[in-house]
């Protein structure tokens, strides 16, 4: 045999005892894994019994200690259900017995009702006779009297009525009298609360027209051309405007005078025309002059609606803004009048509402009330009754008409908003400072204040404030006591009120401040 054969030979019986013996080994292997298998699931089976027993102990125990929870719950219940139910046949009983006591009493007082109602029967009987007996007596009375006085009973129950009427109607007066004089004190301290609301609410502006206006020039070398050759330039200006041009040594100013404001306004602006011109001769004056007075003219009208718009006034008749728009070029006693007929206005507005009034209705008569002042033709008739005129003329309201005309009672009150304006136009002229007559003596009233209260002894220092309302006076305190600086307060509005005139009131309040100073050094 060759060799290879036997090698392949060798080489088959090799792997066919390899194969039998892996089989052995494989078999033996799977026997022991399947050994420590079910060895295994011995064990988990085991386990598993166990933990269910376990669980099962557990449950029980549970179940039983909420039993033994719930029925002791339930014992309870029951325990309370129980306890109200006798509680409730307790009650039931006491009160079967209270109605029971109540029965009893109620008969025994039905016993004593019927003892006490024979008695009062019997009474009755007594008494109705008594009453028989006592009216045979009374008319016996009666006819006695009549005989002794000569009138029949009813004569002398009119007499007796009539003497009660009137004394019923003497103290009825008296009561009616004294109602009215409570009445009138408290409507005067009620008006005078509505007045000083007004002020205090109103922010007026102090404004007072002057004379004259001052007109800048840029240099002295055109006060020559403003005057020309002989002074005919200056001539014409004051011919063709009403205005005084006063060219003194005043540096770069001219001075314009005149009582008329829009006169005043009318040459101011047209020397600034002149001026930026440059051509300044009679001629051109003239031509200046009368475009300005057209200026002047489209310039009021605005001015009048621009104050009715703000005040809020609507439906004016274009003649009565014209008007309300001139009064910014007048003044009355040195007080702007349209300044003066716009815080008029707000004043009546304010006094309205407090009032219960129409406030539009009122600010609208406060507004025109002076339009008599600024007419365009000088008539007879005061400006009061003028301005009644001429609001009847376009359309007003007869109430605002009837407001203007008796704002100075130059024609009689109809309507409740005619004295509202009049307060409001005497306040606004009568503050302090608004107008120039009221100026000096406002200023002279001021000061002698304060030297009136300077006279008393112990007084450190005294000042008028609030535009002379009150007046504030710092003591010495070692001079003057608490109990002193009450009298001194009393004396001195004593002597305010006995010696000097002012409207409205003034306050004096009297200071004393103890202070003691040392130095350390």
């Amino acid at each position: 045999m060759e060799p290879t054969i036997i090698y392949i030979i060798i080489g088959i019986a090799a792997l066919i005892i390899g194969l039998v013996l892996g089989k052995v080994v494989f078999a033996k292997n799977t026997k022991k894994q399947v050994e420590e298998a079910e060895i295994q699931a011995q064990k988990i089976v085991a386990d598993g019994q166990l933990q269910a027993e376990n669980l099962k102990k557990e449950k029980l125990l549970e179940a039983k200690e909420k039993f033994v929870q719930l029925k002791a719950e339930h014992d309870k219940e029951v325990l309370q259900r129980n306890q109200k139910i006798i509680e409730g046949e307790s009650r039931i009983k006491q009160k079967e017995q209270s109605l029971n006591q109540k029965d009893q009493n109620l008969e025994k007082q039905i016993k004593e009702n019927e003892g006490i109602k024979e008695t009062l029967n019997r009474q009755i009987e007594v008494v109705n006779q008594k009453r028989t007996e006592l009216e045979k007596h009374q008319e016996e009375h009666i006819r006695r009297l009549e005989k002794v006085a000569g009138l029949t009973a009813e004569d002398a129950k009119a007499q007796l009525i009539e003497s009660l009427k009137q004394e019923a109607q003497t103290k009825a007066i008296a009561i009616q009298q004294e109602i009215i004089e409570d009445a009138k004190l408290k409507a005067g301290k009620e008006a005078r609360k509505i007045v000083i609301q007004t002020i205090q609410r109103t922010a007026a502006e102090v404004a007072i027209e002057n004379s004259i206006t001052v007109f800048n020039l840029e240099s002295d070398e055109i006060k020559g051309s403003i005057i020309g050759r002989e002074g005919r330039n200056i001539r014409a200006i004051e011919a063709a405007t009403g205005v005084d041009l006063i060219v003194d040594d005043t540096p770069e100013a001219i001075v314009l005078s005149s009582f008329d404001p829009l006169r005043r306004e009318i040459a101011r602006l047209s020397l600034q025309r002149l001026v930026a011109d440059g051509r300044i001769h009679p001629a051109r004056i003239e031509e200046v002059v009368e475009k300005t007075k057209k200026q002047i003219d489209d310039q009021v009208m605005e001015i009048g609606e621009r104050t009715a718009m703000e005040l809020g006034v609507h439906g004016l008749h274009k003649e009565l803004i014209r008007m309300v728009g001139r009064m910014r070029f007048r003044s009355s006693y040195g007080q702007n009048l349209l300044m003066h007929s716009r815080e008029t206005a707000n004043l009546c507005a304010i006094m309205a509402s407090e009032l219960g009034m129409n406030p539009k209705l009122a600010k609208r008569a406060g507004l025109l009330h002076d339009i008599g002042k600024v007419p365009d033709e000088e008539t007879e008739l005061s400006h009061a009754l003028l301005g009644a005129k001429l609001a009847e003329k376009y359309g007003e309201n007869p109430a605002v008409v009837n407001a203007i005309g008796a704002h100075h009672d130059e024609m009689e009150m109809q309507y409740v908003i005619s004295p509202i304006i009049q307060a409001c136009d005497a306040i606004s002229g009568a503050r302090p400072g608004a107008r120039r007559e009221i100026m000096q003596q406002y200023i002279q009233r001021i000061k002698d204040l304060e030297n009136m209260a300077m006279g008393y002894t112990g007084v450190e220092k005294a000042y008028a404030i609030q535009a002379g309302r009150e007046l504030r006076v710092i003591v010495e305190a070692d001079k003057v006591t608490d109990g002193d600086s009450d009298k001194l307060s009393f004396e001195i509005a004593q002597k305010i009120q006995t010696e000097m005139t002012f409207p409205g009131q003034i306050k004096v309040t009297v200071i004393r401040e103890k202070r003691s100073v040392n130095v350390a050094r």
